[in-house]
């Protein structure tokens, strides 16, 4: 396993935890936390024990409260500080929108459990997320706004999809910070929770995955929902739903599956997504940056 150095890997049957680790710093983010976030998340879809992944902050004020515009590694946490002309050099990429891609593409499903302040890129980097809670005390920005620049990490793509258009709008435009409760309102969150609480809540969604279904199949579904519901006609859902039903109708997790509900029995799925991912999957190709 990677050594890290602003994060904490840890993995307890099944469930993996990613905990952003700064906390003197109220885990701001800065190059070296993305790049070993990506890392892990690289780890955790290596490995066939990982069947969900939580990501979370260190101690009960931030689950990071942003950029750390003076990191101590010397980094950019942006872009690369280099003068370029060419908007098509690798140099001009947002570090955030490089952790997004990176989430985005995770073979496994991510629960977010914020513990507290997240603006920024704190925010944004939770947007692939497929489930997010918070605790009571979380505060949310988007803040780009006040500081002379735009939303980052991909987030003009992921937050009109989580909480429509006005609201992603109205964040965006006015920076302002929110709390909790208009989080789980307007849909950014799915609950809201007691900060002692709030890893318990976390945990209970990621063992409901892990102990009782497929890896193949969530990993199918995972892609299949985020990629299928930006598609221009139900047609391309078509496409994708047909091919999955009859490759994985015909897997060793369906036999499974039928057989431990006819006996009612817990599931045992043989599966793993190294090995037994569908013969057209992936079945996109995901774009360069040019």
């Amino acid at each position: 396993m990677t050594a890290f150095t602003q994060i904490v890997l840890d993995k307890i049957d099944g469930v993996a935890t990613i905990t952003l680790d700064r906390p003197e710093k109220m885990n701001a983010f800065t190059g070296r936390m993305g790049a070993e976030i990506a890392a892990a998340i690289d780890d955790t879809d290596a490995d066939d024990e990982v069947r969900a992944v939580i990501v979370t902050g260190r101690g009960e004020r931030a689950f990071c409260a942003g950029a750390d515009l003076t990191p101590e590694d010397g980094g950019s946490v942006f872009s690369d500080p280099s003068a370029v002309d060419d908007l098509a050099d690798e140099r001009v990429r947002d570090g955030g929108g490089r952790l997004t891609l990176r989430l985005f593409s995770s073979r496994k499903p991510l629960i977010g459990a914020c513990n507290g302040v997240a603006v920024g890129v704190g925010a944004t980097m939770q947007l692939p997320f497929d489930i997010r809670l918070c605790s009571e005390n979380a505060r949310f920005g988007f803040v780009f706004a006040r500081r002379g620049i735009v939303p980052e990490a991909a987030s003009s793509w992921f937050l009109p999809r989580l909480v429509g258009m006005q609201t992603a709008l109205e964040w965006c435009m006015t920076g302002r910070i929110f709390d909790a409760d208009e989080a789980l309102d307007r849909g950014l969150v799915r609950s809201v929770h007691p900060q002692g609480e709030l890893m318990d809540a976390a945990m209970g969604i990621a063992r409901e995955i892990a102990d009782n279904t497929s890896a193949v199949s969530v990993a199918m579904t995972r892609a299949m929902l985020w990629r299928l519901g930006a598609g221009g006609h139900p047609m391309d859902a078509h496409r994708i739903d047909s091919r999955a039903i009859y490759r994985l109708s015909r897997s060793e997790d369906a036999k499974e599956g039928i057989a431990s509900f006819l006996e009612k029995r817990p599931p045992a799925y043989p599966d793993t997504v190294s090995a037994n991912m569908p013969d057209f999957y992936p079945w996109w190709e995901e774009p360069t940056y040019e």
